[in-house]
């Protein structure tokens, strides 16, 4: 036997190996203590809650602070889902157990009962736009008496404001929002901010009377997409109620930009990088607006940017440009001027005008166009003019057929 051996077979007896140690099972998947993972509300706390479903990875989800994922959402079972028939955009009322949603008490304030058997939005009638949203709320306030002329709105109306950067598109919509709010408020108004300023929506905010709805520049387009898409549902479900609501959404475009920056990609690459399927989802927004027969109304207003010096911004307008039935076009050259509002007369109207128009209306505003066309002078400042030395439009419509305005 070699020595090597002999030492070898010494040390082992002097010196017997320890037995190894082993770890529970407990110890080692213990994902209880502090900084493993985002805890929810200890089980068996109930608590009250209130919030929007939304649909996240194919589940349903309470959104309880706002439109956004914020810690306190809380999953809505799907058997609760399947039973009551909730939909994406509910608003809903419960109790819920830690992170799960335990107990529906209403929804849109009504027994959850009742929300199994509600039309479906897809299935409603929608008809053109035949009664009237006025903005027309006081003398000095051209913007809406302007608009009021060049581009009348009805309920369920599908407009665009084709807006070049720095021509008062805020101010417009602003005007607009407060407008309805004060001569229709039965509307539900909601201003949704895709990818906007934080300083903007503040401003926003405190200077409307309605529900503002953002997701600002500093959040992925992902986010931006998914408030879009609650916002819409959200929108609809208040029409299944038969309410007429209004959406400003401030931008088309910049919604656009988010669903090609997060859409996985087709290969069928459009001018200026924006994919084929990126587009539809937006296009599917601004199509829910309509008029519904026997009920509720959506209107949408969308801004569109232009002279942006991006392609893509001017591809996406191209392809929404055919989808509204109603357009208001700023002027850079008269915001530069510091005409406000900025509106191009002769590119903003409103199709089928004549079914929301009373037909003395419809015959006067006929005679002012021509009237403007036919002048060398700007028709925005000659027609904010005119409208300066009167009380009200009906009283200049009244002037202009008695051949008087001037």
């Amino acid at each position: 036997m070699a020595p090597t051996e002999v030492l070898d077979r010494n040390a082992k007896q002097n010196h017997p190996a320890k037995p190894r140690r082993t770890r529970s099972p407990q110890r080692n998947r213990d994902h209880s203590r502090p900084g493993n993972q985002p805890q929810p509300p200890e089980s068996g706390e109930a608590r009250d809650v209130s919030g929007i479903a939304d649909v996240f990875r194919d589940k349903m989800v309470l959104r309880v602070d706002s439109y956004s994922p914020g810690p306190d959402d809380v999953a809505i079972p799907a058997a609760m889902v399947r039973r009551y028939g909730l939909r994406h955009g509910d608003a809903i009322t419960g109790s819920a157990n830690g992170a799960t949603l335990t107990r529906l008490d209403t929804v849109h304030g009504n027994d959850p009962e009742w929300a199994r058997s509600r039309p479906e939005f897809s299935k409603l009638t929608a008809l053109f736009p035949q009664e009237r949203l006025r903005l027309e709320t006081g003398p000095r306030q051209l913007t809406n008496r302007l608009i009021d002329l060049v581009m009348p709105i009805g309920k369920g109306q599908r407009a665009l404001i084709v807006s070049p950067p720095k021509a008062g598109k805020t101010m417009v919509i602003q005007s607009i929002a407060n407008a309805i709010a004060k001569n229709n408020p039965e509307v539900h108004i909601m201003v949704l901010l895709i990818d906007e300023r934080p300083e903007e929506v503040t401003d926003m905010q405190r200077s409307i009377q309605g529900e503002v709805i953002a997701s600002t520049f500093d959040r992925p387009p992902s986010e931006h997409t998914g408030i879009a898409e609650l916002a819409i549902e959200r929108a609809k479900r208040l029409v299944e109620l038969g309410h007429d609501v209004v959406l400003l959404l401030d931008s088309i475009t910049r919604l656009g930009r988010a669903y090609n920056n997060s859409a996985p990609a087709s290969g069928r690459i459009l001018t200026g990088g924006i994919d084929a399927n990126a587009l539809y989802p937006p296009k599917r927004l601004l199509g829910a607006a309509r008029n519904i027969e026997n009920g509720g109304s959506l209107t949408i207003i969308a801004s569109a940017l232009v002279e942006t010096g991006s392609t893509g911004d001017t591809v996406i307008f191209e392809e929404f440009k055919g989808t509204g039935n109603a357009e208001l076009k700023l002027d850079r050259k008269l915001a530069d001027r510091r005409v406000f509002p900025a509106i191009d007369i002769d590119a903003s109207s409103t199709r089928r005008d004549d079914v929301i128009l009373h037909p003395d209306e419809l015959l006067a505003v006929s005679r002012l166009r021509k009237a403007l066309s036919a002048s060398n002078q700007s028709a925005t400042e000659q027609l904010l003019d005119r409208l300066s030395k009167t009380q009200s439009n009906a009283e200049f419509l009244t002037l202009l057929l008695r051949g008087n305005a001037s």
